[in-house]
């Protein structure tokens, strides 16, 4: 059976979502969707998240550990929390990866792409850029198929295979060696290989995404010293914010931007901030930082979680996950932060971006403009 998670967060919003956006005056100029009186937004950060290309670059469809899912058909709750949520482009990658990653990876795209089939009504796949620009006009999500690991490339030739069958993105390693780099969570870090250099000459050629995520800090700055092009770091923070193993230097988020690249956000926890309280406004001030030492051009989300975050996972599956990283990652209670834990979050983050002074254009091209464009240019 398909596994559900418990109501919780989402029932705030239950019933909201079933008829889309509508914006009835409430009290002190801010508007409500139907239904859900506890969640209001101004109408200026209705209009930006409705009117803007909004791109997750880091959201999996559903956070599961049930290999069954995959066969569910969304309920017209479950749909109707998709549609509300002003989210287009879904980044829909796991972590996966060991000696039978390749297995792993096929069975990844048969099943989630099969998902997406299944529940077409909701959402499309994703070949081209113009793809997200079709599902904004039609009102759909578009699906990014992505890995969070190259493990699956076992040979040069893989990466044109996987290509064909529909990965668009790839991240060069998760936390552990490979033999292309090593992650972030690696005793030593030793760069990119010789194999690995050849695995992003190719997945360039084959026009996909090069993702270094989860990359230790030298092979991090290996993979972008050795693109031609952009790349990108679809989720993450900034250690100048917060002290931990899984967020970037300074060094590597200039490197990234002088070469075109884009990094996404992440509202995960201890990313975020090491103390609490750990809230949307913690989650701006990574925003600020990239903007501030880099250029606006160069920064967008990847919230590293479903609509609903990991807080309401199964208890079982939640401690299982939790247990499954090494210890340096240095999990808290929570995983999710406040005010972005639910369907309606990147309204909440566009309400702290429009309190922080951030002009329009500013706003949407952090909600999706930026990873638009570098996707245009990568995929061509």
């Amino acid at each position: 059976m398909a596994m559900s998670f418990p109501v919780t967060r989402r029932a705030v919003i239950a019933g909201a979502v079933g008829a889309g956006l509508s914006a009835p005056m409430i009290n002190r100029g801010a508007f409500a969707f139907a239904g859900a009186p506890a969640k209001s937004y101004s109408r200026r950060a209705i209009d930006l998240v409705t009117s803007s290309l909004v791109i997750d670059m880091l959201a999996p469809l559903k956070i599961t550990m049930s290999p069954d899912y995959v066969a569910h058909r969304l309920t017209d709750a479950e749909a109707a929390e998709f549609r509300a949520s002003g989210i287009t482009g879904f980044h829909n990658a796991y972590g996966l990866g060991g000696p039978d990653a390749r297995a792993q990876a096929l069975e990844f795209l048969a099943g989630w792409q099969g998902f997406a089939g299944r529940n077409s009504h909701v959402f499309t796949l994703v070949d081209g850029a113009e793809d997200l620009d079709r599902a904004k006009a039609d009102r759909t999500c578009a699906v990014i198929m992505g890995i969070q690991n190259a493990e699956q490339f076992e040979k040069i030739e893989d990466v044109a295979t996987f290509r064909r069958l529909g990965l668009r993105c790839a991240q060069l390693t998760y936390n552990s060696q490979n033999m292309i780099g090593s992650g972030s969570t690696e005793r030593v870090d030793g760069g990119v290989s010789d194999y690995g250099a050849a695995i992003i000459a190719e997945m360039e050629k084959q026009r996909m995404l090069v993702d270094v995520s989860h990359c230790g800090d030298r092979t991090t700055l290996d993979a972008i010293e050795l693109a031609k092009g952009p790349i990108a770091i679809t989720h993450s923070n900034a250690r100048a914010l917060v002290d931990h193993p899984r967020v970037k230097t300074d060094a590597a988020i200039k490197a990234l931007a002088a070469k075109g690249g884009v990094m996404g956000i992440t509202g995960v926890r201890m990313f975020v901030r090491l103390t609490d309280p750990t809230n949307v406004g913690h989650m701006a001030d990574h925003i600020d930082h990239v903007a501030k030492l880099t250029a606006i051009e160069h920064v967008g989300i990847g919230s590293d979680a479903d609509l609903n975050g990991y807080d309401d996972m199964p208890p079982d599956q939640y401690a299982l996950l939790k247990g499954s990283y090494k210890a340096s990652y240095g999990f808290r209670d929570r995983i999710d932060i406040d005010g972005f834990d639910h369907p309606l979050k990147v309204f909440d983050l566009t309400e702290e971006l429009i309190r922080r002074g951030y002009s329009n254009n500013n706003i949407t091209a952090v909600l999706g403009g930026n990873f638009r464009r570098l996707l245009g240019q990568v995929w061509g």
